[in-house]
């Protein structure tokens, strides 16, 4: 399969510091996988991400979401050309999660010159659907 991404000259580590000092650094999100069409992603189920009743909040299955999906559009656009920001994301939540890691996938539905749309799952430690998100990403010229 050929990769979607505009270089493959990125570690995991790179990916890991870009997140230094933002939402991601401050939930403990970390990047795990990066595969020639998906990108994988987790973070922890902890007193950062969780709601009153000890569940999973489902504004930090979002942030995961938008992060991982995000990052794979920065991936796939020519960074001297365009940026890319979050235009929309959806979240259904399934199954609420009191500890552990939640492990995110993300792999493109969509890769257009103005748009990507990425389909993104979410799992728990034992390989449960936690939630399925949609999120897309608009490509814009960089000024």
């Amino acid at each position: 399969m050929k990769a979607i991404w505009h270089s493959m000259d990125v570690s995991l580590e790179q990916l890991n510091e870009m997140g230094e000092g933002t939402m991601a650094e401050t939930l403990g999100m970390e990047f795990t996988e990066i595969g020639p069409d998906y990108l994988k992603i987790m973070m922890p189920v902890d007193k950062r991400t969780v709601q009153p009743y000890g569940l999973l909040h489902g504004g930090a299955s979002a942030a995961l979401a938008e992060t991982v999906g995000s990052v794979g559009s920065a991936l796939i656009i020519d960074p001297t050309k365009s940026i890319c920001v979050g235009m929309e994301i959806n979240a259904n939540h399934i199954r609420g999660v009191k500890g552990g890691y939640i492990h995110a996938l993300a792999k493109p539905l969509h890769v257009g010159a103005a748009s990507h749309v990425w389909d993104i799952r979410i799992m728990d430690d034992q390989h449960r659907l936690i939630c399925v998100s949609r999120l897309t990403v608009a490509i814009l010229a960089k000024r």
